[in-house]
C-alpha cells in the first residue's frame, strides 16, 4: 500500500476490510517495506479468499521476518494457542471449542502432552494433522502427544498417543540428573521431586543401595548423581522402564556403579549387602518388606526408606493463639521451624507428628523388627529416624516415607 499521506485512507480502509474478513494476522503489525511503501499482514493459509478492492492500489509481497504485533509479545502460550486456532478455524470457531482448548500442557523438550480432556469435541478432528501442526507452532513444540488414564496393569503404563512425531523418546533434566523415557510407555512423577532431593541429599558415600522398585530411576539416580553411593542395585519389571533406566545410566555418566534385575523383586535373590534399601512404591510397598530385610547386611544392618499411602482424617480447625517464640510449638529439634505437609492444611512434622503417622511409622517398625529377628534367628532394634510428607495423593491420604534404621543387637 503506498505510504503517502494522501494515500494512508486506503490502507486504513484495506485494513478494516482485511479485519471483517478475518484475513488480517495478528501476529504482526503494520510495517514499512523499500520503496516507500507500508505492509499488511494477511494470513497465508487464506490467500485464496483474498479479494482486493480495485481501487486500492495494492500488492501482494512476502516479508522474510515480520515485525511482531505489541499483543503478540505480550500473549501467553495459552493465548496464543487459542489465537492461531482461532484463525485455522475461521468462522467455524465457537465458544464451545474455546473450551475444549487446553489452558495447561507438560512439557518435555520438543515434546508437548496434552491432557486426556483436550480436543474432544467432533469439529477438532476433521481439521487432521493440521491441528496438531498448529498446536505445535503455537507452542513452540515439534511434537504433540495427549494423555489417557493410566492401565491398571500393576506397572502404571500410560495410554498416550503420539498426536505428531515419529516417536515418543524425551528427556527431561530434573535437579541436574537427566532422565530420558517413552512417553507412549512410561510415566514421569513431577509430583516425587521434594522426596528426589532429599534423597539426593542423604549421606550414602560409600554404601550399596538396593532400590527394589526402580522405575526409569526416580530414586536410583539421585543416590548415584548427588548421593554419592559407591553401587546401586535397581530392581524392575516393566520392561519399558528398564529400557529407560539403561539409557538414563548413561546419559548421567554411572552406568559403572549400577546394575539393572530386571523382574519381579520379590524374586530377587541377593541377600546380606545393602546399607540401604529403598522401597518406593506406594499405595504399599509392604510385599517388599521381606526382600528389604534378607538384603540388608545382617552384621551391621542399614537403613530403610519405606513409601506408604497413609489415611489422615481431617484436623478440626480450632482458633489458636500464634506459639511463644523459643517454644517448643514454634520450633523442632535442633531450634528449625517445622514445615506444613504442602496441601494446604496445618499438619506438622518432627515434633508435632500426626497422630496416625506416628501410629503408622511405629507398627511398621515393629513389623520389620520381627521380620529381621524371624529371619537372623536374633533380636533386632528398629529406630524411626523421621517420617516425611511426600505430598497428598487423594482427600485425606498422603504419601509418607518412613527412615528405619535397623540394627542387630550385640549378644
Amino acid at each position: 500500500v503506498p505510504a503517502l499521506a494522501t494515500e494512508r485512507r486506503f490502507a486504513q480502509r484495506l485494513r478494516e476490510c482485511l479485519e471483517g474478513e478475518q484475513l488480517l494476522d495478528g501476529r504482526y503489525q503494520l510495517q514499512q517495506v523499500p520503496g516507500g511503501r507500508v505492509a499488511l499482514p494477511v494470513l497465508e493459509e487464506r490467500l485464496s479468499q483474498l479479494c482486493l478492492p480495485p481501487e486500492m492500489p495494492c500488492e501482494l509481497v512476502r516479508i522474510q521476518d515480520p515485525v511482531p504485533s505489541r499483543a503478540a509479545r505480550r500473549r501467553t502460550p495459552a493465548r496464543q494457542l487459542r489465537d492461531e486456532l482461532r484463525r485455522l478455524l475461521g468462522r467455524a470457531w465457537s465458544e464451545e471449542l474455546e473450551r475444549d482448548v487446553p489452558h495447561a500442557w507438560h512439557r518435555h523438550g520438543d515434546l508437548v502432552l496434552l491432557s486426556e480432556d483436550s480436543f474432544k469435541a467432533a469439529p477438532w478432528e476433521r481439521l487432521g494433522s493440521a491441528l496438531w501442526e498448529t498446536v505445535a507452532s503455537a507452542l513452540g513444540a515439534r511434537r504433540v502427544a495427549r494423555r489417557g488414564r493410566v492401565m491398571p496393569d500393576g506397572m502404571r503404563t500410560p495410554s498416550v498417543t503420539l498426536l505428531l512425531g515419529q516417536d515418543g523418546w524425551v528427556e527431561h533434566v530434573d535437579n541436574g540428573i537427566r532422565y530420558t523415557f517413552d512417553v507412549t510407555k512410561c510415566m514421569f512423577s513431577p509430583g516425587n521431586i521434594t522426596e528426589k532431593l532429599r534423597v539426593a541429599s542423604l549421606p550414602c558415600s560409600g554404601e550399596v543401595v538396593v532400590d527394589l522398585y526402580a522405575g526409569i530411576g526416580y530414586f536410583t539416580l539421585p543416590f548415584l548423581v548427588h548421593a554419592g553411593a559407591a553401587f546401586v542395585h535397581a530392581c524392575e519389571w516393566n520392561s519399558h522402564a528398564v529400557e529407560a533406566l539403561r539409557r538414563a545410566l548413561v546419559l548421567n555418566g554411572v552406568q559403572d556403579r549400577c546394575h539393572i534385575h530386571a523382574g519381579d523383586s520379590r524374586q530377587l535373590q541377593l541377600r546380606d549387602l545393602a546399607d540401604r534399601v529403598n522401597l518406593g512404591l506406594i499405595p504399599s510397598s509392604e510385599e517388599g518388606w521381606p526382600v528389604a530385610c534378607r538384603v540388608l547386611k545382617k552384621d551391621t544392618g542399614g537403613v530403610l526408606h519405606i513409601h506408604h499411602n497413609v489415611e489422615t482424617p481431617p484436623v478440626p480447625q480450632t482458633p489458636a493463639l500464634p506459639p511463644e517464640p523459643g517454644s517448643p510449638e514454634a520450633a523442632g529439634p535442633g531450634g528449625e521451624a517445622q514445615n506444613p505437609t504442602g496441601d494446604g492444611g496445618k499438619e506438622m512434622l518432627g515434633a508435632r507428628l500426626r497422630p496416625e503417622w506416628q501410629r503408622w511409622a511405629e507398627a511398621t517398625a515393629t513389623r520389620i523388627q520381627g521380620l529381621l529377628a524371624e529371619l537372623h534367628g536374633r533380636p533386632w532394634r528398629s529406630s524411626v529416624l523421621h517420617v516425611e510428607a511426600v505430598k497428598s495423593y487423594a482427600p485425606h491420604v498422603h504419601h509418607l516415607v518412613l527412615d528405619l534404621e535397623c540394627r542387630p543387637l550385640l549378644p
